[in-house]
């Protein structure tokens, strides 16, 4: 068979999806073209490490062309897609001019991002967690707060500085929320003199009537009393109204807040609006039974930028369990095309979900196996380690956990990166402020230090 008639895959993303369909292609008689606008592929559950100073970036990402290396017939581009013609067969990338790719199966696999229910001018004071650089942001702005409470003689602005505003109560706003506790609480305490970083409060705000609501309620109710044994302020039933340089409203009720973390809104990429198919409220593609798109069974979408209805009428939940599974039936779809197999219809194996509040502290759902407290951390970390991609990743990890567990401390507590929006909190515009001063800023009477 000649090279021209080897059909051409074309997958959009180098998530766990796109990396799964990548994988059930490795054998298969077809060449494989992955797009990504980033070089690496991203272990979302650690994410929030990141953001906490527990972990470094390079501990939780892997470059994809080594994953790929195995791969001879996949080879990796460094593009962002940008819009999809169905009928013509061809996706429209992007890597500063707009080009063609002709496919004969494609694969959308593209992830999510942050959305704010319509109130998109609430980015300018918020910062959600999807990738790298949010996370490093999220640390920057962190421990920003800290460093301006330290110079601050202003008992209320110190008040300010030290009070955390995290919107959502799922997973990754728990997360967020008992980490950020543990951070001030056991590591920043010790590092500063002139304010008290254990009184640090952190406000977790959720909608719903409990957190972790896709859990059973019996570990929803345990998660809450194991943040609120942390001090994690958790305010249940409660609508976020506005959110503004301020701090966060909730009617007439203001929370004067220096750092937004937002963890409430995920929708689809803007990719899904070109593709002239029908989507749900978040922007995410209607899939067929077997993931394709209607009316066009040489495409398909998975992951966190599809919903599949044909489980029960309920969607699946936009966990990494749910890509890997979908980008592997993907795979066996196109190799049944190939050897004029019928199709068949995802079934979605649901083996558990996990969610750690702290040291110590996480609920495990397996089934009928529930797990809280210590037993459901180990079992936490043993999933998470496991599923790591990267030898070097896993024993990284495994070592900064066991230091950070038994000293106590955090190695990744770095202020790095500018990348500021023009309604930052306070304290994420003083690096910039403080140690690049402009010629106005210097003159005057000197101030004096304590």
């Amino acid at each position: 068979m000649s090279e021209t008639k080897v059909p051409h895959v074309v997958i959009v993303g180098g998530g766990f999806g796109g990396l799964s369909a990548a994988e059930g292609l490795k054998k298969a008689p077809v060449r494989i073209t992955l797009i990504d606008r980033a070089n690496h592929h991203l272990f979302q559950p650690l994410l929030y490490q990141v953001a906490m100073a527990g972990l470094s970036p390079a501990d939780i990402a892997w470059p994809i062309r080594t994953i790929l290396n195995d791969n001879k017939n996949a080879k990796m581009l460094l593009l962002e897609a940008v819009g999809v013609d169905l009928g013509a067969k061809t996706l429209w990338v992007h890597d500063g001019e707009v080009h063609e790719m002709s496919y004969d199966y494609l694969v959308l696999a593209a992830g999510a991002r942050t959305t704010y229910f319509g109130h998109d001018e609430w980015a300018k004071y918020v910062i959600g967690l999807k990738d790298l650089d949010d996370a490093v942001e999220i640390r920057r702005r962190v421990l920003l707060a800290f460093e301006a409470a330290e110079r601050s003689s202003d008992p209320e602005e110190r008040r300010r500085l030290l009070t955390f505003a995290v919107i959502g109560g799922g997973p990754t706003g728990v997360e967020l929320a008992g980490a950020l506790v543990e951070l001030s609480r056991f590591v920043l305490a010790r590092d500063f003199k002139e304010i008290n970083a254990r009184v640090t409060r952190v406000v977790l705000v959720e909608g719903a009537d409990r957190v972790l609501n896709t859990f059973d309620p019996e570990l929803s109710e345990s998660a809450l009393r194991q943040l609120e044994d942390l001090n994690v302020e958790v305010r249940l039933k409660t609508m976020v109204t506005d959110i503004d340089e301020r701090g966060v409203h909730f009617g007439d009720e203001l929370l004067d807040a220096g750092t937004i973390l937002w963890a409430a809104g995920v929708g689809a990429t803007p990719l899904t609006e070109t593709i002239g198919v029908e989507l749900d409220r978040a922007k995410r593609v209607l899939v067929e039974p077997d993931c394709s798109l209607p009316g066009h069974p040489e495409a398909f979408a998975i992951g966190d930028m599809a919903v599949y209805l044909h489980d029960g009428g309920k969607p699946l939940p936009g966990v990494s369990p749910v890509a890997m599974q979908q980008g592997r039936f993907v795979a066996r779809q196109i190799v049944r095309d190939i050897e004029k197999r019928p199709r068949e219809k995802f079934e979605y194996v649901d083996k558990g979900s996990m969610a750690t509040i702290g040291r110590s502290r996480a609920i495990a759902q397996m089934g009928r196996l529930k797990l809280t407290g210590f037993v459901a951390w180990l079992a936490w970390l043993a999933v998470h380690i496991f599923y790591l991609i990267g030898f070097r990743n896993r024993i990284a990890v495994l070592l900064n956990w066991g230091y950070q567990y038994f000293a106590y401390q955090r190695g990744a507590r770095l202020i790095t990166g500018r990348r500021l929006s023009p309604g930052a909190p306070k304290s994420a515009d003083l690096r910039d402020d403080f140690m690049q001063p402009e010629a106005s800023q210097i003159t005057g009477t000197p101030r004096t230090w304590r």
